[in-house]
């Protein structure tokens, strides 16, 4: 149970005469005090369509819509459209174009030496980890092979770990995230027979915090749901057609937030925990749904709105403003010294870091964040990342296409670095209407400041940072039909 400092002047009074009584209480009331729990909830493949807080019509998630409403909802908040390009600008602090992954890497499918390098890049856990944390991920990785890396979870910073390991290459079992899920824990690897993927998640993190909730926790959990493939669930077994079995996935995604607030309540650590809940992308695009009046089709892989703008909730009771929803900007690259700085950890000095910290916004310090603008990168040309050469992995384009965008405008650019289209957020929410060529003095200055931004961007996006790890009998060769980077 969270216990209130005393004031000082109190608690001299205290320590002059109980001196025992102060021994036990002293480490307690510090690590309450000072290093708030941060459990970090990441959806798979769903946007602000489907969750009803953010004006879904078709569906109601009330365990997310309680956060909201007792916590802080962000309007705008932008990830990457897809999943590879999400989890490692989460995990780095880093924007696409200098950690090199700037489309869809599936690294136990498409091996290649390929990998998520901790000595080459720096790691949100570890940052924590050096703050006194206890690190602990659950769900989907996918961005290291297991059965090449076994313990590459512990090398990123994390204490245990209970992963999906991705879809292996040569071992079908491996498909299954749902139903008789293919797990990776310290264990090994292995199915997982009449169990559900999403239970054993939020049952290994119900676990972890039990044993160590006398400790600042630094909570990962990447869903697996609700990405594809559609299926029925616990909670609703009978369902078959693609749009039930949707929703099913959804209200359980949200099932499984509340079972672990409410373990965090039954823990008495809820009142230092802040809650972020956010997406990867947005909802695949066999998927249409209503919000706020106006279909919405899926628009993952896509940089328009319904693919990177994502909905993001924070709350702890009395340590996050309460009920309330702001237009402050933020992305994926914020979380990492968000998180640091929350619980008083230092930044490496030898990385360059692209996000800003969001604590201030967070804690009701500021009603608005330092950001001017945000970035979302890589929706043209989804498929295969690039091609194998003996330099490893070669990113498809040199540059991505990307869009920017600040409060009022946003400018899309191509994989050639040439404006393609200017919308306005505000007047066009379908962003149908191009205003390059507009006369408006508003509307050029807007241009000129998000096309500043653009140049301020290096030329050529880096390749990945690995060092290549030896080739293996299930890799695939990879490549592109025309080689479309300039050697």
């Amino acid at each position: 149970m969270f216990v209130k400092m005393p004031s000082k002047s109190l608690l001299n009074i205290i320590l002059l005469a109980l001196p025992v009584v102060t021994i036990i209480l002293r480490p307690t009331l510090g690590i309450a005090q000072n290093k708030p729990n941060i459990l970090f909830i990441l959806t798979d493949d769903l946007g602000k369509e489907w969750v009803s807080s953010y004006g879904a019509e078709e569906i109601k998630t009330p365990n997310i819509d309680n956060l909201a409403e007792t916590g802080l909802m962000f309007e705008n908040f932008y990830s990457t459209p897809q999943c590879t390009p999400t989890r490692v600008s989460l995990m780095t602090g880093q924007y696409p174009f200098r950690n090199g992954w700037i489309n869809h890497w599936d690294v136990p499918r498409w091996g290649g030496g390929a990998h998520f390098d901790w000595n080459k890049n720096p790691g949100i856990a570890r940052i924590m980890q050096s703050a006194g944390y206890k690190t602990a991920a659950a769900g989907k990785w996918q961005i290291n092979d297991f059965r090449v890396q076994p313990e590459a979870m512990v090398s990123h910073g994390f204490d245990d770990y209970c992963m999906w390991t991705g879809y292996e290459t040569g071992n079908p079992a491996s498909a299954e995230r749902y139903w008789d899920p293919y797990i990776h824990t310290k264990e090994g690897s292995k199915t997982c027979k009449g169990r559900f993927g999403e239970d054993i998640f939020s049952d290994f993190l119900i676990d972890f915090m039990k044993k160590n909730k006398d400790e600042p926790l630094f909570l990962y959990y990447a869903m697996c749901l609700t990405h594809t493939p559609f299926t029925n669930t616990p909670a609703e077994p009978d369902v078959t057609e693609k749009y039930d079995c949707h929703k099913a996935m959804v209200r359980y995604m949200d099932f499984c937030v509340g079972k672990l607030t409410k373990a965090l309540d039954d823990l008495g650590i809820r009142e230092n925990t802040i809650i972020i809940y956010t997406t990867d992308n947005g909802t695949t695009g066999a998927i249409t749904g209503r919000m706020n009046g106006r279909e919405v089709q899926g628009g993952k892989t896509k940089t328009t709105e319904n693919g990177i703008c994502e909905p993001f909730v924070v709350n702890c009771p009395g340590l996050v403003p309460s009920g309330k929803a702001t237009d402050a900007l933020g992305d994926l690259t914020d979380i990492l010294p968000t998180c640091a700085e929350l619980g008083g950890a230092e930044l490496p000095q030898n990385f360059v870091f692209d996000g800003i910290s969001l604590a201030d916004v967070i804690l009701g310090k500021t009603s608005d964040s330092k950001r001017k603008w945000i970035m979302a990168m890589g929706g043209n040309g989804n498929g295969s990342a690039g091609a194998l050469s003996e330099k490893g992995l070669e990113n498809q384009y040199r540059f991505r296409d990307r869009v920017v965008r600040d409060k009022e405008y946003k400018l899309f650019v191509s994989t050639e670095r040439k404006p393609e289209k200017l919308i306005s957020i505000l007047d066009d929410p379908g962003e149908k209407n191009n205003l390059l060529q507009s006369n408006n003095p508003n509307v050029k200055a807007a241009y000129e400041k998000l096309w500043n931004v653009v140049l301020s961007f290096p030329e050529q996006d880096n390749d990945p940072h690995y060092v290549a790890l030896p080739k293996e009998p299930w890799d695939k060769e990879v490549t592109v039909k025309s080689q479309i980077w300039k050697k």
